[in-house]
């Protein structure tokens, strides 16, 4: 399972939305993103809906401003959950 936190303003202010598996629009819960907390697991966030667009790989930690997760804007519009993949050998 994993958690992620999406916040409007730059280093964790304002309006947020918690997430916790795929979302294929979030548009609908905020209007821009500027800082993200991955609390557990590893995401790709997408910058249109439908997962388009540029794509960034988040793993856990904090990105106080989208320059922190290498992004060109402060347009976040999907994310996916990486699922955990073990092996038994």
């Amino acid at each position: 399972m994993g958690k992620i936190i999406f916040y409007e303003g730059k280093n964790f202010s304002g309006h947020h939305f918690e997430c916790s598996n795929d979302c294929a629009d979030l548009m609908c819960h905020f209007s821009h993103c500027n800082s993200i907390r991955v609390e557990s697991g590893c995401f790709m966030i997408y910058e249109n809906s439908n997962y388009t667009g540029n794509q960034y790989y988040l793993r856990r930690g904090e990105y106080p401003d989208f320059h922190h997760w290498m992004g060109v804007s402060d347009s976040v519009s999907s994310c996916r959950l990486i699922p955990k993949v073990s092996y038994c050998f």
